[in-house]
């Protein structure tokens, strides 16, 4: 099985900065990209940002200039560095690891985390 543990989140006062950080464990030979969604309440889940193994990243418009994504391939880590947080930013964040090759499984799969709660409120 593979697990992704997501740690850093919590309360912040707007303008203020957390970083997210994910690691994903398991019998896992390569991940393909790995990612942060985020959903607010009433509101769909929605990309935040994504890099893949070859370092291309994506960004949400929303996020673009204040949040930088980063990922450890050897780790399997992928962290979020937020910047200039708003009020508008407070949701459940989720990492995700997409196209997941195992040792012990033929295919590749997407895999989610339990999600972190960011809440950005002075």
């Amino acid at each position: 099985q593979v697990q992704l543990a997501e740690s850093g989140g919590g309360l912040v006062q707007p303008g203020g900065s957390l970083r997210l950080s994910c690691v994903a464990s398991g019998s896992i030979f390569s991940i393909y990209a790995m990612g942060w969604y985020r959903q607010a309440p009433g509101k769909q889940r929605e990309l935040v940002a994504v890099v893949t193994s070859g370092g291309s990243r994506n960004y949400a418009d929303s996020v673009k200039g204040r949040f930088t994504i980063s990922r450890d391939n050897a780790k399997n880590t992928v962290s979020l560095e937020m910047n200039s947080l708003k009020p508008e930013d407070t949701a459940v964040y989720y990492c995700h690891a997409d196209r997941v090759r195992r040792f012990d499984v033929s295919g590749t799969r997407a895999y989610w985390g339990q999600g972190i709660q960011v809440t950005v409120s002075s």
